[in-house]
């Protein structure tokens, strides 16, 4: 399920999926875990942990920061989530709901194509992107664990409402 779309029930059926393979792990999706992780996957773009905190309060009036905190890196733990360094925030994987290949390792490499205007985040798993990292590393000596690649660009969106102009002229 992308994030920001789906109906009441595909989110019900992602956020069982995120319960069973929690368990399947030896984990506990608890209802709090389980409130983050609907508030991610239910955002159009990527969150940071105060915006996370500002709508979890909605729901829960006491919650703290720590509280959103904790959640975030059980959810990253579990691969249901990733952080976008880049913008600090985080974003459903769009892989949680797969078994990875991957025993207690919920890692998987992943590339972020980050719009440069209007925020949008596009998450892939592309693996020709990351065998072509991983040969390059070979090359130099280094062996590769995990890949996160993030790019910025634009979206379709915004090639197609002439925001490339705007971006193209900005300094930076």
């Amino acid at each position: 399920m992308a994030a920001g779309q789906g109906s009441a029930s595909e989110m019900a059926r992602a956020l069982d999926a995120a319960e069973a393979r929690c368990v399947r792990s030896g984990a506990q999706l608890t209802e709090l875990r389980r409130q983050v992780l609907a508030l991610v996957l239910e955002a159009d773009q990527p969150l940071g942990a105060y915006a996370l905190l500002d709508r979890l309060k909605a729901q829960r009036p006491g919650a703290a920061p720590p509280t959103v905190y904790r959640a975030l890196d059980f959810l990253l733990e579990q691969g249901l989530i990733h952080k976008v360094e880049r913008l600090n925030a985080f974003i459903g994987c769009v892989e949680a709901g797969h078994d990875h290949g991957h025993d207690h390792d919920h890692a998987h490499d992943h590339q972020f194509l980050i719009c440069g205007s209007c925020g949008a985040t596009i998450e892939l798993s592309d693996h020709a992107v990351a065998h072509a990292l991983a040969d390059a590393a070979r090359r130099v000596g280094f062996q590769l664990r995990k890949t996160t690649v993030e790019a910025e660009g634009l979206c379709a969106a915004c090639l197609a409402a002439g925001a490339g102009a705007a971006v193209a002229a900005s300094p930076g």
